[in-house]
């Protein structure tokens, strides 16, 4: 079979028709609706028509894709991790968009809610009718999620919630918000309405980071919730862990979305932009940076496609979770820096992809478990000592 410089390992040949299908149309749904305007969005800094396309990733299966029932797809781990792929290729907001949406917000509902609020929520969430966000990080508190400030009391049967937490992805055109807090008995997950009296989310601006993305604060002022507001189904952190688990899987995927898009944009260039008489492909050194690009983009696509197979065989541990974000984030953002290169100053130019690639990365490799957490983690495995603390 002849070498192809877009699959040099034949990975395509892993997967079979379905999840070809799967991928596919979500690539072709990006670039129809994503890649003509996200030059734009990202330089506006904003992500117009988001309740729109939230709709269309329902009506495509791609909200909260890996799970069963109430309108939820039910896909496989790699065909889940093949759609984060091509909509982190398009841009990581869109990919954060969906990730918050399915493996955040909608999978805790789904893990440990009730019946009654599964009802509730979770078939307008796969529709993409509601939006749900996923509150955790705190302004002063971010690797140490047991420290959070963010309060629950019990008066009479409510709850009485009070905190603020920091950088979330959808919060101000959330319907509803899982938001996890401090109680007598332990930490606790709410599924809170958002038009609660006291709640409010005040949209995060200036970013350099994630522009195309909603990103707010959750203020939560005497918010008044019932007694079924609470997710019966886990108390302490492991409940918010377990979802960071889910969520940080699809990032392995999706961090590979970006990278490939930033190599092929520099292969491309290197074939057609001319130096010293001859395309700067030809020189030695490009060649050098392409062959290296490559290697890790796809060493990185090989990990994830086998960490897939563990999740979707029952096997996949938190460690091998962290080994590959740690991973392919890091080397993700390596591939865009060295692509950059090959462009020369039209790399920093929005009419090519690298340079937002590369900028809204550093927010992915620093969100749900930055390196020095994930490096603990797997430090720990290895020697079996605690370095946290």
């Amino acid at each position: 079979m002849p070498f192809v410089p877009t699959d040099p390992l034949g990975i395509d040949e892993l997967l079979a028709p379905e999840d070809l299908a799967i991928r596919d149309t979500v690539r072709d749904w990006a670039a129809e609706r994503v890649l003509p305007h996200i030059a734009g969005w990202y330089e506006s800094g904003e992500l117009p028509g988001i309740r729109e396309l939230a709709r269309e990733l329902g009506a495509l299966g791609a909200l909260g894709m890996s799970l069963e029932g109430y309108g939820c797809a039910g896909a496989s781990a790699v065909q889940y991790g093949l759609a984060c792929l091509e909509l982190e290729a398009a841009d990581s907001g869109i990919r954060s968009l969906v990730s918050v949406q399915g493996s955040l917000a909608m999978y805790a509902i789904w893990k440990y809610g009730s019946e009654e609020q599964k009802q509730r929520w979770l078939p307008g969430m796969a529709a993409g009718e509601l939006i749900g966000c996923f509150g955790l990080t705190e302004p002063d508190v971010g690797s140490d999620p047991a420290a959070m400030r963010t309060y629950a009391k019990r008066d009479g049967t409510d709850w009485v919630l009070n905190g603020r937490k920091m950088w979330i992805t959808n919060g101000s055109v959330a319907a509803v918000a899982v938001v996890w807090a401090q109680t007598d008995g332990g930490i606790r997950g709410f599924a809170v309405p958002t038009d609660s009296a006291g709640f409010s989310a005040p949209e995060i601006k200036h970013k350099w980071s994630l522009r195309a993305s909603v990103t707010s604060e959750l203020v939560m002022d005497d918010v008044r919730l019932p007694a079924d507001a609470v997710l019966p189904g886990v108390t302490g952190l492991k409940g918010p862990l377990g979802c960071l688990s889910h969520a940080r899987y699809g990032i392995i995927w999706g961090a590979m979305g970006a990278a490939r898009a930033s190599f092929e944009t520099a292969l491309d260039y290197a074939k057609t932009r001319e130096q010293f008489g001859k395309p700067i492909g030809g020189f030695q050194l490009t060649q050098a940076k392409l062959a290296d690009m490559a290697l890790e983009l796809h060493k990185g696509i090989l990990l994830a496609h086998h960490l897939g197979r563990r999740m979707d065989a029952g096997t996949l541990r938190p460690e091998q979770i962290s080994f590959g974000k740690l991973n392919n984030v890091r080397e993700a953002i390596d591939i865009c820096r060295t692509a950059r290169t090959i462009l020369g100053a039209n790399g920093i130019s929005l009419e090519y992809p690298v340079m937002r690639h590369a900028t809204n990365l550093e927010s992915v490799l620093t969100y749900e478990g930055t390196v020095e957490m994930h490096q603990l983690v797997l430090g720990k495995a290895l020697t079996g000592l605690d370095a946290f603390r």
